[in-house]
């Protein structure tokens, strides 16, 4: 899988129909959103992010993936979509469903909240440039207040190490580094409306505008192409995410719903990030398929 595939014919550029100027000098905040629609393009997308202006879905996501009512399966296995196609001259990634269908678009540089749209951020874009989305820091000391991106502001980006022999409760992530396998893992928040983890009970919003409560939910990814040829092959992409702070996984699959069954510490009944009581359930291999294959 090249980092940026030809789009399919029925996929256009929406370039055209963007505002070729800015639109957003003095924009009203308040009114934006009151009456927001996301970003239709790439260029839109970038005007917005000049602003602090998301381009994704407005709503603040629970804890918990929220599956498709359709995830494709061979074999008794998940089925990880393969394809990928861009728009936009590889700057928007085409988002698809489990039967192959377009289902939203993102565009590189834009700012994501979702963890459906940051998982696919992740994936299009993550491992291939290095990217995350505009409302991310790699700071995590950054305030709300000193931010153009205010309460939609997301902090954190560095390197996973997925260590067993340090975090024991931890599943053993595929190739991870901190194993000694190849693949470098990196980390991100996902902001979440509550929790139901120990240690961080309250359901309190990840971010209220004026203070950040980081949780315990994270997207964990490869930013590594370990054979250095610059295409990033099925088995060098992988995002995962965490909604109990590393002690269990779901892999996101390449389309709109599509996460694997749940595997860690918890899923095979070892105590809260114990390193005494333990017992993380193993990675579930997936299948792959090219859901736009002919």
């Amino acid at each position: 899988m090249t980092t940026y595939p030809t789009e399919p014919s029925d996929a256009p550029s929406l370039d055209q129909h963007c505002p070729q100027e800015d639109p957003y000098q003095n924009v009203d905040k308040t009114a934006f959103y009151e009456e927001y629609t996301p970003a239709c393009c790439w260029t839109n997308a970038q005007y917005r992010s000049a602003y602090g202006l998301l381009s994704g879905d407005l709503d603040v996501p629970g804890q918990y993936a929220q599956e498709a009512d359709y995830q494709p399966m061979q074999n008794g296995k998940y089925v990880r979509n393969t394809s990928a196609y861009y728009a936009d001259d590889g700057n928007t990634y085409i988002v698809v469903d489990g039967y192959g269908n377009e289902v939203l678009r993102i565009h590189e540089g834009g700012g994501y909240i979702t963890l459906e749209e940051v998982a696919a951020y992740m994936y299009a874009f993550g491992g291939a440039t290095g990217s995350m989305p505009a409302n991310y820091t790699t700071s995590k000391k950054t305030k709300p207040a000193s931010s153009i991106w205010g309460a939609y502001l997301r902090v954190n980006h560095s390197e996973f190490s997925g260590s067993t022999s340090r975090y024991p409760y931890e599943p053993e992530l595929p190739d991870i580094s901190g194993c000694g396998g190849e693949l470098q893992y990196y980390e991100m928040d996902i902001g979440t409306t509550g929790t139901v983890t120990p240690g961080y009970e309250n359901p309190v919003m990840y971010n209220n505008g004026s203070s950040i409560t980081r949780g315990a939910a994270r997207l964990v990814y490869t930013r590594y192409d370990k054979n250095r040829n610059g295409i990033f092959e099925a088995n060098e992409i992988y995002v995962f995410y965490t909604h109990n702070h590393y002690n269990d996984f779901r892999e996101y699959l390449n389309y709109y719903g599509g996460w694997s069954q749940v595997f860690g510490n918890i899923t095979g009944g070892g105590s809260y990030s114990s390193k005494y009581d333990y017992n993380p359930t193993p990675y579930p291999i997936t299948e792959y398929a090219d859901f736009l294959a002919a």
